[in-house]
């Protein structure tokens, strides 16, 4: 039970998945801090006069119907900075490594293949039991044939 659980653990996709996992999660942190350090700040300047930032004040008497686009854009790009820098840092390499390295298998038959494969070598089957068949209706019927044959 142990030896099946450890073989899983010790796939190369459940590892690339643990390093991809803690690496993410340390980079979103950079990420965060980055936009709300300098993205809002600038997103700010684009904003009204007052302190909430880039949005949209849908009753001009209360302040909690103020709708915030500054963090919904500051996710699109954590979201894209993330994605982008792991692909690059992790996928690539390893993608780049495995085909450099790697064993490729031969590609197996598809099923219509091997179908069409096993036609062919009923139909190969088929037609020499049929010239057999001839063969031995010719020898029946030509006794000059069957003599010939024999020597």
């Amino acid at each position: 039970m142990f030896k099946g659980f450890k073989e899983f653990l010790m796939r190369g996709n459940v590892i690339d998945l643990a390093v991809a996992v803690v690496m993410g999660t340390a980079f979103t942190a950079v990420v965060t801090s980055v936009t709300k350090g300098v993205v809002n700040p600038l997103l700010a300047v684009f904003g009204s006069q007052n302190e909430l930032g880039l949005g949209v004040q849908l009753i001009a008497s209360k302040p909690a119907t103020f709708i915030q686009v500054g963090p919904i854009i500051t996710a699109f790009i954590n979201f894209f900075v993330v994605a982008a820098v792991l692909y690059f840092v992790l996928m690539l390499p390893m993608k780049t490594i495995k085909n450099r390295f790697g064993t490729t298998k031969a590609a197996e038959p598809t099923e219509t293949e091997l179908l069409i494969e096993i036609r062919d070598l009923l139909a190969e089957r088929h037609d020499a039991v049929r010239a057999q068949r001839a063969a031995d209706h010719a020898i029946e019927n030509d006794p000059e044939l069957d003599t010939s044959l024999r020597r």
